[in-house]
């Protein structure tokens, strides 16, 4: 009886190193191409024609070294155990890798055989795996770029309105449906209001459509717990990046990141024991 539950628990770590591998991938590339879809889009508003280039997308070009262009060969692309194999240098020129690589590897592993050791081999955890995928990608994302794309926000939301309709989380849909609303207009409005009063953006839209997100995957009931959990964590962490000058330029932190670690905080702990936890 117990080889089953921890062969499914090992067998989800392992689908987790895999995915981990592949966000690394999203986290670098897709950005880039949302960039290059707007300069086009600009080309074109603008009647110019763009150059040429190679096909940029989730699966081309091959992965390669970023300094001498060396193409990343599949033993060099295993997660973590080709990381530890490398040293974490590259192979030709001995550029450092950036261990961020083999920690989202790890991350993603260890969140997957969370699911699967809490909701078992069932949809609800694989729901939550990809759950704890999109929000890990999308910190990430906007850490590195301060942007949240809609190519991950809105299928994230849409995920946890399905998930609550075929019954895979403990929500039920109008408290699935009413939490996301509640999450976008609440954010909405507060955005308004810094801005009216300041004169100044205080978030952006990507904000929104993940605190919508969160609301639809925790229920309307959760988003009080989760905003304040991410605002503690913003807190600490923009005091701690002014005091070692780690600030970028102009101050900004984006908001994103602490949503994405109170929702999986949520996720792990529950979205009422977050109140426990910063004592409230």
């Amino acid at each position: 009886m117990l080889v089953s539950p921890l062969f499914d628990i090992t067998l989800a770590g392992l689908l987790g190193l895999l995915i981990g591998s592949f966000l690394n991938v999203v986290i670098y590339r897709l950005p880039k191409m949302m960039e290059r879809q707007w300069a086009a889009e600009c080309a074109e508003l603008n009647n110019r024609e763009m150059p040429e280039a190679e096909p940029f997308n989730l699966m081309m070009p091959r992965s390669r070294c970023q300094k001498c262009g060396h193409p990343i060969r599949w033993y060099e692309n295993i997660p973590v155990l080709s990381y530890l194999g490398l040293r974490g240098k590259c192979s030709v020129c001995g550029t450092p890798i950036s261990l961020r690589y083999p920690l989202v590897e790890l991350a993603t592993a260890a969140l997957f055989a969370f699911s699967v050791w809490r909701w078992g081999a069932t949809p609800a955890a694989l729901a939550w795996s990809a759950f704890a995928a999109a929000i890990l990608a999308l910190g990430l994302i906007d850490w590195d770029t301060t942007l949240l794309p809609d190519d991950i926000t809105l299928p994230l939301l849409w995920g946890g309105l399905i998930a609550s309709a075929l019954q895979w989380t403990p929500i039920p849909l109008s408290t699935a449906l009413w939490g996301a609303v509640a999450g976008y207009l609440s954010l909405w409005l507060i955005y308004w209001a810094f801005k009216l009063l300041t004169g100044k953006e205080g978030m952006g839209y990507g904000d929104f459509k993940l605190f919508a997100a969160l609301g639809a995957w925790f229920g309307w009931s959760a988003l009080i717990p989760i905003i304040l959990m991410a605002s503690v964590i913003g807190a600490i962490i923009g005091i701690a990046m002014k005091f070692s000058s780690g600030l970028r330029e102009g101050g900004y932190v984006p908001f994103g990141p602490f949503l994405a670690m109170a929702g999986l905080t949520a996720m792990i702990f529950g979205p009422q024991s977050i109140l426990r936890l910063i004592g409230l």
